[in-house]
């Protein structure tokens, strides 16, 4: 099933109320007051003109400390029909070459936006970047269009074709990446990580590598965007992830994070992930930061090419912590059986760096959780959701699942071994979901601690606060 074919699917199904929760903790029957509603900043105007979008673009997360960073040393502008007509950046003004495939001290790339026609550039190859090297702390990597609010799009079948920023040996350094209205289309591109591929080396806190994505669409790679394991905060908002083109069905997906500090999307919209019709293959997010914030966010599992995913849309941790406000999950019929979770809170290996988390991620002796555990919130790993809206092909089992806990590690390994044969109350993690609606069953399936709707004590109605929340979990690891 086409893309185009999954979403007239989706147009048709309707929305059915909430079926019975016979196995998470609810609100009184009967109750008269609505769900709990999320505390979140009013969002600023939509930018329209220059100053704008300037101003726009100068606001970052308020856990992104941006103070310190350098102006970037090395500054380019490449146009649009020389670069065109040669297949490579034509610039104006300083070339890259100049640096002799080696840049330190940040690196800018402003991209002429229009033609000499006026239509909006197309370059027909991959950004090309120097090596990065010497001192990093405080260095800036920043590519965008010479236009605000106008795209550029690198078009390439080169099966090599990425945008990939590695800074090696970081240590404790600050490192910022920003990508605004750029496109990354890379059909071919079978053998990159990542159509954008952000890694760095050996940090340490308080080093930090931030990145922001601002009105960009990404496809192609094994990962349309792959970020390993790191001192990372990753931001993206008003993007579309478009999906992967890889040939392996097993760890490639539309979106790959793997043990960083923070991914927080506004407005972004996954689809188009490499389906296969006859394996699960991969989730349209794979996202196992430490802290997981989605605004706004909209996960289809219809494909570009190939068949729709079978597998969770969403795959997570149920250590950690997830706040989310207006997610939108879309499931089009697979050709294979579905699994069932859309959203899967799992447990089975320990991502990145163990500094990371506050607490143990497997059951010990240390924890048991009070009875009352809507008391402890401020004491467990936590995920929150309000507004979720679920459009399937069929009536779903349940939404959300928050997967028990295992005993240890297998030795030398991040795996998690005996999930499944620790009690309930070992378990450190909770999970409350608000105001879900749409085509499905249950809210959760019959695993760990979860409520729907719960009415919350005075002192918890902070985990409704999306910066009193990102406070409260960045504040346990000391960020």
């Amino acid at each position: 099933m086409g893309l185009a074919a999954g979403l007239a699917v989706l147009g048709t199904i309707g929305c059915s109320g909430l079926g019975s929760e016979s196995s998470a903790q609810t609100a009184p029957h009967g109750a008269a007051a609505p769900p709990l509603q999320p505390v979140v900043p009013e969002d600023l105007p939509a930018p329209h003109t220059p100053a704008e979008y300037a101003a726009h673009d100068a606001s970052y997360p308020f856990y992104m400390p941006m103070r310190g960073l350098r102006r970037p040393a090395n500054r380019f502008f490449v146009k649009c029909d020389a670069s065109q007509s040669a297949g490579r950046e034509v610039y104006q003004g300083n070339d890259v070459a100049s640096l002799y495939g080696r840049a330190e001290g940040g690196l800018e790339f402003v991209y002429e936006a229009r033609d000499r026609a006026g239509r909006p550039c197309v370059y027909p190859f991959a950004p090309s970047l120097p090596d990065i090297v010497g001192n990093l702390d405080g260095t800036q990597f920043i590519f965008r269009s010479s236009a605000p609010g106008e795209p550029v799009t690198f078009r390439s079948s080169d099966q090599w074709a990425t945008l990939r920023l590695r800074a090696l040996d970081m240590g404790r350094a600050r490192i910022h990446f920003e990508m605004r209205d750029i496109a990354l289309d890379f059909p071919g591109a079978i053998q990159p990580m990542g159509a954008l591929h952000l890694e760095t080396y050996g940090g340490a806190p308080p080093g930090l590598f931030t990145a922001v994505i601002r009105r960009s669409r990404l496809f192609g790679g094994k990962n349309a965007i792959f970020v390993p394991s790191g001192e990372t905060m990753l931001y993206a908002e008003d993007s579309e992830i478009s999906g992967n083109v890889g040939t392996n069905a097993d760890q490639e997906h539309s979106t790959y994070i793997n043990g960083t500090l923070v991914s927080h999307f506004r407005n972004v919209r996954w689809q188009g992930q490499q389906g296969w019709s006859n394996v699960a293959s991969g989730h349209q997010l794979k996202d196992k930061a430490y802290l997981r914030v989605y605004e706004g966010v909209a996960v289809s599992n219809a494909p570009g090419r190939g068949s729709p995913s079978a597998m969770p849309l969403i795959d997570a941790t149920s250590f950690g912590f997830t706040w989310a406000n207006n997610l939108r999950i879309e499931r089009v019929q697979p050709l294979q059986e579905p699994r069932d979770a859309l959203v899967d809170l799992r447990s089975e290996i320990l991502y990145g760096n163990p500094q990371h988390y506050p607490w143990p991620v497997i059951a010990t002796s240390d924890w048991r959780m009070p009875p009352a555990a809507l008391g402890v919130l401020d004491k467990v790993y936590l995920s929150v959701f309000f507004n979720t809206e679920v459009r399937s092909f069929r009536n779903e089992p349940y939404v959300f699942a928050l997967r028990p806990w295992g005993r240890g590690f297998t030795p030398g390994t991040p795996n998690i071994v005996g999930e499944g044969m620790t009690l309930r109350g070992e378990q450190r993690a909770v999970s409350l979901a608000f105001g879900t609606r749409g085509t499905f069953g249950k809210v959760y399936s019959g695993d760990g601690w979860t409520y729907v709707n719960p009415r919350l004590s005075d002192g918890m109605l902070w985990v409704a606060d999306r910066d009193a929340f990102i406070r409260h979990a960045l504040g346990l690891i000391g960020r």
